[in-house]
């Protein structure tokens, strides 16, 4: 039957789960995969890059009608990336990391529902007054991007539940199996957004070395950091740093940043490493909560797996 919340009624999904829509990863065929499990999946669009959209879109054919959504990094993108997506229907588009104001409006106008993603209370603020349809609350255990100074899920969750009634929030961070979700429903969360657990599935697009290294990863193996931003040449704004596994270049430059931001040949031998293959060509983005990742099922199937076991935790607890 699954858990019916406020979110699961607002996007007419089975259960209260939510794919990541991680850049690298979350393609179009793990969507797919989520959404046919009864949750919501959503693209991984990062800057709406055309081409990867093109190549992406249509697999999510494969989720034979079910909501999907699209995902992106607000300070990357223009408007023409928000038209192009709007072309193709999504139930909802995703929005993280800086400023939502120049978007928001459109996304809603469409009649598209508008999904912001929060790492502080003046985010949250922010969310709010921009009519936000859903809250993402992310905590400080989350892999990949996130609040350099934020919070963790179970003290941040609860204050955005608080301020933004009722307008349903999702916990983000630090969960990875089904007593994570039954956990943030109990802070008064409408779903869980789950990012690492899903990049250890058949269909995630990562290099089969990074998704083996989430499966034999340990939380104290991850590490929030600006270093691998800097070596790769990304521009992510400084207030947002990302939590990795383990990584060459993190031990050669860690507390050194300022020192290899003005060092250009450091940049140069980082990249001729990833075309050597000596390093993966992104950073194996993991969160905290990788201990719990042991397997690679499919995401339809592991849908279906934290509904079951959310339920079951809920039960146990006395909750339902």
């Amino acid at each position: 039957m699954g858990l019916s919340t406020r979110f699961t009624e607002l996007l007419g999904v089975q259960h209260p789960i939510a794919l990541a829509p991680m850049g690298g990863s979350a393609g179009g065929a793990l969507a797919a995969a989520v959404s046919r499990g009864g949750g919501l999946g959503m693209l991984g669009s990062a800057n709406g890059d055309p081409e990867w959209l093109a190549r992406e879109l249509p697999l999510i054919a494969e989720a034979a009608g079910k909501p999907w959504g699209i995902g992106f990094l607000t300070w990357q993108i223009d408007a023409d990336a928000i038209e192009r997506a709007l072309e193709h229907r999504p139930r909802a588009v995703m929005l993280s990391f800086g400023d939502p104001s120049p978007f928001a409006e459109r996304i809603r106008a469409s009649g598209t529902v508008l999904i912001i993603q929060v790492t502080d209370l003046e985010e949250a603020r922010q969310a709010v007054d921009l009519g936000a349809d859903v809250i993402v609350a992310q905590g400080t255990e989350s892999g990949g991007h996130g609040a350099r100074q934020g919070r963790s899920t179970l003290p941040f969750v609860p204050v955005v539940v608080d301020l933004a009634a009722p307008v349903p929030v999702l916990a983000a961070g630090g969960i990875a199996d089904g007593r994570g979700v039954a956990a943030a429903l109990a802070l008064g969360a409408a779903g869980a957004l789950v990012g690492t657990r899903f990049q250890a599935t058949t269909e995630a697009l990562v290099d089969p070395s990074t998704a083996k290294a989430i499966v034999e990863g340990h939380g104290e193996d991850t590490e929030r950091n600006r270093v691998l931003d800097i070596a790769r040449g990304s521009r992510w704004p400084s207030k947002y740093t990302a939590r990795t596994l383990g990584h060459r270049y993190l031990d050669l430059w860690r507390g050194r940043e300022a020192e290899l931001a003005a060092d250009p040949r450091a940049r140069q031998d980082y990249q001729q490493d990833v075309a050597q293959g000596e390093i993966p060509s992104l950073p194996m983005w993991a969160g905290e909560a990788v201990d719990l990742i042991t397997d690679l099922p499919s995401a339809a199937d592991l849908v279906a797996t934290l509904a079951a076991q959310a339920e079951d935790a809920l039960n146990r607890a006395g909750r339902l």
